[in-house]
């Protein structure tokens, strides 16, 4: 029996067909993948099935009964349910508030809350997800948060799941835990639709798997009939290199580092707790974490966000502990930010203005005061052509790009400034394959080049590929280095959740 059926599914945005004439169906109980790039249509596509959106024409069946689906609510009446990327929970509610909000059992005009926790409880018992029923979600770990999402749609009834890039925050054992509930949920006659831009995820989990390009159906294909190297060439429309190949270059001087550094967040918490590591020029060090380990505390103390507790911080053999971000650029650093809206564009800002800033007060950018728009013009140009960042106009606002050009106009703009340590947060986050085989082609361009990289990802298969030397965190500490060919991603998920750590590190 087919549980979902999507016919001739079109959606027009001002100047953009987001999704062109697309037709499947999922059958009940099947593990449903769709795959492609960034801006090739899958969101807006789940969003119609959800609700969110309405579409442009077509139309929707669900349990072979045409049905019309204007709202959330529609959806979740039909017993839909979607797991979005975001979390939508609320950190200070419980597990059992969050998994009954809007659907809360009552004695009399109260709120059973008694009630609700034994639901919660009976639930998780019986779909084998363990929670703490009384926990606070913003106390959980993310693997964990994610087991609430989970729950509070099959409180609701869902029968067709559809998760979106579930896998982006997750450990590989949290990976593997989502997929075990998966299976459970197909083997209980669930229906799954499966929204990943993984191809080795999407292998391992799905039945069969619809590719999406520039908001048309590729092709739907089984597993066992493809490979990652054929859903890529799908995807992007030529063939992608998904290994990453190996650079040997001869490591040079050290070009930063740090000794036994404290950094506090934003709420006065102690987040690194003495650290020291350096990062030699020609070298990859990658740090490998789960998120909320002080990966971003480190960052903001290196880049002159934040100042150190104590310790100290060097950068080409200067003292770095008191200085700001123009300072330390001056001093040859540059940096890919995991936040790109807020920390990496001005997205008002037109593609020719943010390819310049940091350097846009310097020849042969500006006159005295005043810049020359035509130098910036022309830089911008020669960049938007190196780099392949489209549509191609420099007087485009950034806003305007997707998410894998919005990394290229950073990664242009970063790479061009004069120096030689290079902090890379995040650098592939939410890319597609083929705009992440571009990003690291840049990095092992500039490892080649003679620069020091430090690299913060929580891609285990990036960090294992990229890296030449590798550190854990662990609640603010290195708990481990290592190097790829001496560990495994399952060996650093370990780590990564603090499993096997002699005490006497974090004493």
């Amino acid at each position: 029996m087919k549980a979902l059926e999507v016919r001739n599914i079109s959606k027009m945005f001002p100047g953009n067909l987001a999704n062109d004439n697309i037709s499947f169906s999922v059958e009940k109980g099947e593990i449903f993948a769709i795959v492609g790039e960034n801006g090739a249509g899958k969101s807006t596509l789940m969003n119609i099935i959800y609700g969110i959106y309405t579409a442009s024409g077509g139309d929707l069946l669900v349990n072979e009964k045409e049905v019309k689906i204007r709202s959330v609510e529609d959806a979740i009446k039909l017993r839909m349910g979607m797991v979005h990327q975001e979390f939508m929970l609320i950190p200070r509610f419980t597990v059992t508030q969050n998994i009954v909000i809007g659907d809360e059992p009552h004695k009399g005009i109260f709120f059973d809350y008694g009630r609700a926790v034994r639901e919660v409880r009976e639930l998780s018992e019986r779909v084998s997800l363990a929670v703490n029923a009384s926990a606070l979600v913003g106390d959980l770990p993310v693997g964990v948060q994610q087991r609430v999402e989970i729950l509070k749609v099959l409180r609701r009834g869902a029968e067709i799941l559809i998760f979106d890039e579930p896998t982006a925050v997750l450990t590989p054992e949290e990976t593997v835990d989502l997929f075990v509930t998966m299976r459970k949920l197909q083997a209980e006659g669930k229906t799954i639709l499966f929204i990943s831009h993984k191809l080795k995820e999407v292998m391992e989990i799905a039945d069969r798997i619809a590719v999406l390009r520039r908001g048309k159906l590729q092709g739907i294909v089984n597993k066992k009939d493809t490979n990652e190297e054929e859903l890529a060439r799908m995807m992007v429309g030529r063939n992608v290199v998904l290994e990453i190949p190996k650079v040997e270059v001869e490591v040079g001087a050290v070009a930063f580092a740090c000794h036994d550094i404290h950094v506090r967040n934003n709420r006065g918490y102690e987040a690194v707790k003495g650290m020291s590591f350096d990062v030699r020029g020609g070298e990859i060090v990658g740090i490998a974490g789960v998120q909320g380990n002080g990966q971003d505390e480190l960052v903001n103390a290196m880049i002159g966000f934040s100042h150190l507790v104590s310790g100290s911080m060097e950068l080409n053999g200067k003292n770095m502990r008191m200085v700001t971000t123009a300072q330390l650029r001056k001093e040859g650093m540059s940096y890919i930010t995991e936040d790109r809206a807020r920390r990496g564009l001005v997205m008002p800002y037109t593609v020719r203005e943010n390819s310049v800033m940091g350097q846009h007060l310097s020849k042969p950018f500006s006159k005295g005061i005043r810049m020359d728009y035509e130098k910036v013009a022309e830089f911008a140009e020669g960049k938007v052509k190196e780099y392949d960042i489209r549509p191609g106009d420099v007087y485009d606002t950034a806003g305007s790009l997707s998410g894998g050009n919005q990394q290229k106009l950073i990664l242009a703009r970063e790479l061009s400034l004069p120096h030689n340590l290079l902090i890379a947060s995040q650098p592939t986050r939410g890319l597609d394959v083929g705009a992440t085989e571009f990003v690291y082609r840049k990095l092992l361009e500039e490892k080649k080049a003679g620069k020091a990289i430090l690299l913060i990802s929580l891609e285990l298969s990036e960090i294992l590929g990229l890296s030449d030397r590798i550190l854990v965190m662990f609640e603010g500490h290195i708990v481990g280095e290592t190097t790829p060919d001496k560990t495994t991603e399952e060996a650093l998920g370990l780590l990564m959740l603090g499993v096997g750590i002699d005490k006497k590190v974090q004493s």
